[in-house]
């Protein structure tokens, strides 16, 4: 918080530094204080730009790091997962050799086909879903890591994740032959 309280005071200084040219130049009529009460305006712009385009830089490099850091801790306990998954789906069809040898363009391609789900039978389709529920401690653990990497949108994705895998569980537990 004391650095934010920093860059107030320095957002204050640089308007009130520009309020003063104004001032001034009503006082006296000298037009060349109008230009110099647009620099520290001019440098404002430039600081929140600037500070734009690092918490841009500085939240891709904590998304990276997530990731990473939970390829390397989930990797092996989530493999059965994907399997799961990529045998249960008719379309897309999915595999982790097409996905290793994929390029850019259809790794894109295949995202965005996964928006769309078709699966093969019911049957494979809950052992995806049972899947999700061994799972929950990853992805409890995954949205932890997102709230504390500050990624809104995986912590959004974990909760709908967690909210599935709650219905899950509160139907087979209420339907347990189902």
């Amino acid at each position: 918080m004391g650095a934010k309280k920093g860059y107030l005071l320095f957002y204050v200084i640089l308007v009130g530094a520009s309020v003063a040219f104004l001032l001034i130049e009503r006082l006296t009529g000298n037009e060349f204080l109008f230009h110099l009460a647009a620099i520290p305006l001019e440098v404002l712009i430039a600081v929140f730009v600037v500070e734009r385009i690092l918490d841009r830089r500085e939240k891709r490099e904590k998304r990276r790091r997530l990731i990473s850091v939970s390829l390397t801790l989930f990797g092996s306990e989530t493999s059965s997962f994907f399997m799961a998954s990529f045998q249960a789906a008719r379309s897309p069809c999915l595999s982790f050799l097409r996905i290793k040898s994929a390029s850019l363009d259809e790794l894109r391609k295949m995202r965005e086909d996964a928006n769309m789900i078709e699966y093969e039978s019911p049957e494979l389709m809950e052992a995806v879903a049972m899947e999700y529920v061994k799972t929950r401690h990853i992805w409890q653990m995954y949205m932890d890591r997102a709230l504390a990497y500050d990624i809104e949108e995986t912590y959004d994705n974990m909760i709908s994740v967690l909210d599935f895998i709650s219905h899950v569980e509160a139907f087979k537990r209420n339907n347990p032959d189902k």
